[in-house]
């Protein structure tokens, strides 16, 4: 019997020997969709700059502007607006060589009239009638304040932005991230929404000094409806201008980056709003342009339509998005949005308890394939770029090479951590953790697919769920966070919030990731203006006062974000291997674990503090405390007196003070 060659995640995994032939035929697919590609574009980021051929562009050597639309099943298109007062017969396009759509416009005839910031919109029939449109690769949409429409706007400006961020380097984030997730609008303590100059000007400092490295922008992408969060997107190449001009988008990436801090975006491919007025949907007249026909590409639980990745428009269409935002604007990477909703028919609409779930019935080997492609065209246009997967299936190989038998993504989120954290919060005591099942869900994932841990994302901070502090602290946090009352469940909130967050970040995976606002314990959840809260901005902002207050106990919780940011950084936990555990007390609840020489120490008990506990340590030598959540500036009691020495015994045993629900984290002293 002839022996298969195995790729090298079966050659790790002896749970994929049965699996071979599927992730050998993974690679072939992706293997051939490539070569398919570069045979007919030159390579594959040729055919990922679709969005200097269709939507519109100038031409130099023509001296004018090409607008080409792809709408292989409409009758007739005509371009309309400002420029031809809105005449929807004057301008038609005709198809060209390849079948597309195209129209000309010289610019000595139009260079009076077809002028930046003016609006336009395509006009199309189909089978089905005629109407106005956006074009599909638009670069801005604006919303007119009074009849609520939007519209497509010519972006033109007469000076390019300028750049300064040619010395920004990705090496650092790449290797371990430290991510700010965040959404433009809401940043602001203001009701109302913000912009991003805004943002740039004044929430970036706080990241800054928070020590984070990357952010991580929602609801980029140009989407109809504010209280989607982003993520029911309409025009894919359009920034949205609810908060601001391209330009202004620019400023703060560039910011970002003269900052030290990378900005990554989150991308919507997953699906797409099921609007005709603002979106793609049904753009030619048929429901199978950009989606798949019928009920395969409609998504019932978000009510929204799905791509066809198989197809050929809409690989490029879609490859070239990726393309665009990091060319255009700068970013730093992805996080793919909806990841296992795209791999599988059922999007994740199942228990994923058997591997048959990940090779065989079920997967959309279309989208495996688009995602492989995307993947290698985010690493092809900068270097060091950053992409994550939102998956919470646990595909194996989703963060390793095509060629490794992967789909190519760099880091998977950790989405079982903050499930995990909530579950244990709602249904179980302080007594009743179980310290090996948490070392073990924090600690168990995939060999050489990186992870980025939290605790808590936008997710939990959304109406009809609870942040982390809500859960620990709930009513309580609006009458007892002044620094003069004591209050047991807001000394029990505190203390287990802070304990809860270097746990994640030491043991979970190799990047971090919080929730704007979620690391001083924000108070309030997330609720877009709409019509249940008489369109209301109250709950779409975040309430700096609180954690800028010196009379309030946020800031408690923000020194010790700040100071447990700056230990990990600072030691390089994260681009570490993985934690080795050194000692687990079920009857006190201690949990001890090393990573990269430090010596992290959880004492989850409610009430047992140990004077003189002892537990073996990896090296002889005199140990000192780095980090200790019981400071009083971390909303501690002062209990452990962190400025002596530690030293080691002959059996390598150190002794402490383990006070309860104390975290500490301790480093050998280094000879002078």
């Amino acid at each position: 019997m002839k022996q298969i060659e195995k790729l090298a995640i079966n050659q790790e995994d002896p749970w994929l020997d049965p699996y071979i032939d599927d992730v050998k035929d993974r690679f072939e697919r992706y293997k051939k969709a490539r070569k398919e590609i570069e045979e007919a574009a030159g390579s594959l980021l040729n055919f990922a700059n679709g969005h200097h051929y269709y939507g519109i562009n100038f031409d130099k050597e023509k001296n004018g502007w090409f607008y080409r639309e792809w709408a292989p099943q409409a009758h007739k298109l005509y371009l309309t607006g400002d420029f031809n007062q809105w005449n929807r017969t004057s301008h038609p396009l005709e198809k060209n060589s390849n079948g597309d759509w195209e129209l000309f416009l010289p610019f000595k005839q139009y260079k009076d009239s077809f002028l930046h910031e003016s609006k336009i919109k395509v006009h199309v029939h189909t089978q089905k009638g005629s109407m106005d449109r956006i074009p599909a690769y638009i670069r801005r949409v604006i919303q007119d304040p009074e009849t609520h429409d939007f519209a497509g706007q010519l972006w033109l400006p007469e000076n390019p932005f300028s750049w300064t961020d040619a010395t920004f380097s990705l090496e650092e984030v790449y290797r371990e991230p430290i991510i700010y997730e965040c959404h433009v609008g809401m940043a602001q303590e203001r009701e109302g929404v913000g912009s991003y100059k805004e943002f740039a000007d004044v929430i970036l400092p706080r990241i800054k000094d928070g020590g984070y490295n990357a952010i991580q922008l929602m609801a980029i992408q140009e989407h109809p409806y504010y209280g989607s969060f982003g993520y029911h997107v309409s025009n894919f190449f359009a920034p949205s201008s609810r908060f601001g001009t391209p330009e202004d988008l620019k400023y703060l990436v560039n910011k970002a980056h003269s900052m030290g801090i990378a900005v990554i975006m989150d991308i919507v491919h997953s699906h797409a709003v099921k609007n005709m007025a603002e979106g793609l949907n049904q753009f030619d007249g048929t429901d199978h342009q950009y989606f798949h026909s019928g009920g395969r590409g409609y998504h019932e639980g978000w009510d929204s339509m799905l791509f066809d990745y198989g197809k050929w428009e809409v690989k490029q269409f879609l490859l070239s998005n990726v393309c665009y935002w990091l060319e255009e604007f700068h970013f730093d990477g992805y996080r793919f949005d909806g990841v296992t909703s795209l791999l599988y028919f059922h999007h994740g609409n199942t228990s994923f308890d058997h591997y048959d779930k990940y090779f065989k019935s079920g997967v959309d080997w279309d989208a495996v394939t688009y995602l492989q492609l995307a993947n290698e065209v985010v690493h092809q246009c900068k270097k060091n770029s950053i992409s994550i997967a939102e998956d919470v299936s646990g595909m194996p190989g989703l963060c390793r090479k095509p060629e490794e038998g992967g789909v190519g993504f760099d880091f998977r989120l950790g989405m079982g951590i903050p499930d995990y954290w909530i579950k244990i919060l709602k249904e179980k005591q302080d007594e009743d953790w179980n310290i090996h099942e948490m070392w073990k869900v924090l600690s168990n994932r995939r060999y050489k697919e990186k992870t980025i841990a939290y605790a808590e994302s936008h997710d939990q901070a959304l109406v009809g769920d609870k942040t982390i502090a809500f859960w620990l602290m709930d009513k309580e946090m609006y009458f007892h966070m002044h620094v003069d009352h004591q209050n047991l469940v807001i000394d029990r909130g505190i203390a287990l919030h802070k304990m809860i967050r270097l746990f994640t970040i030491s043991l979970g995976g190799e990047g971090y990731l919080n929730f704007i606002g979620n690391e001083f314990g924000h108070p309030e959840w997330v609720d877009f203006p709409r019509a249940g809260n008489q369109w209301s901005h109250y709950y779409a902002r975040r309430q700096w006062s609180l954690v800028d207050n010196k009379d309030l106990k946020y800031q408690y919780l923000w020194n010790w974000d700040k100071a447990m940011i700056h230990t990990i950084k600072g030691h390089h936990v994260l681009s570490a291997s993985g934690a080795r555990e050194i000692n687990m007390d079920t009857e006190n609840k201690v949990i001890i674990f090393e990573r990269n020489n430090l010596i992290f120490i959880f004492n989850f008990s409610t009430n047992n503090s140990v004077f003189g506990y002892k537990f073996r340590v990896p090296e002889q030598g005199i140990y000192r405390i780095i980090l200790n959540s019981d400071r009083k500036e971390f909303g501690g009691f002062g209990r452990v007196d962190d400025s002596i020495d530690y030293p080691t015994d002959e059996n390598l045993n150190v002794s402490i003070y383990l006070t309860n629900r104390t975290a500490l984290v301790m480093q050998k002293k280094v000879a002078q």
